[in-house]
């Protein structure tokens, strides 16, 4: 089923958009919840919540790609689980070990306001667009999606050391290009 069916179906208040959504989707929203709980249980509960979000966010919004639509439901819905859970103690899971390798490169004052993410949202698709194809999905599988450094191996078969060096060479690159667009925003 195309995706503006469906979105008519949510839109109809029809529950037949959770099943298809689901049949579509699923299993992408379930592998990206999978890589950040490494819980059944919470994985299943993730897939219930991105749904209903959905569910409750169509209409008003009609998302032009459901599939990235729930995909980042599910990954939002996923990392505050995670960071529930690890309110308390502060475990290695890979959504911490992604957040620490991305903090050298990220400002800490950032996203202080609406205006700041956005404008580092802006940033950050600039600077992925100027990424070659490999290190663009690298980057991707890792901070979006929570790869670990064997699953992105395993996938693009390359060796663990060529996933770890793009990482450490487009975290450079990311860090250089956001300390040369501040320089320029601070001209201004």
């Amino acid at each position: 089923m195309e995706d503006s069916e469906i979105i008519k179906l949510f839109c109809n208040r029809s529950e037949s958009a959770v099943t298809e959504s689901i049949n579509k989707y699923g299993a992408l929203c379930r592998k990206i919840s999978e890589n950040i709980l490494k819980n059944y249980h919470d994985v299943e509960e993730c897939i219930n919540d991105t749904m209903m979000t959905a569910w409750n966010e169509i209409p008003p919004k009609e998302p032009a790609f459901l599939g990235a639509f729930l995909a980042k439901i599910s990954r939002n819905i996923s990392v505050s689980m995670i960071r529930k859970k690890t309110a308390s103690k502060r475990s290695s899971n890979e959504v911490n070990l992604c957040i620490d390798e991305l903090e050298e490169c990220i400002p800490d004052s950032a996203g202080s306001n609406i205006q700041e993410v956005l404008e580092i949202r802006d940033l950050l698709d600039r600077f992925l667009e100027s990424l070659n194809t490999k290190s663009r999905v690298i980057f991707m599988r890792r901070y979006w999606f929570t790869y670990s450094d064997e699953q992105i191996a395993d996938e693009l078969s390359v060796s663990i050391g060529t996933v770890k060096m793009s990482l450490n060479r487009t975290r450079k690159k990311l860090k250089k290009f956001l300390e040369s667009e501040v320089m320029i925003y601070e001209k201004r």
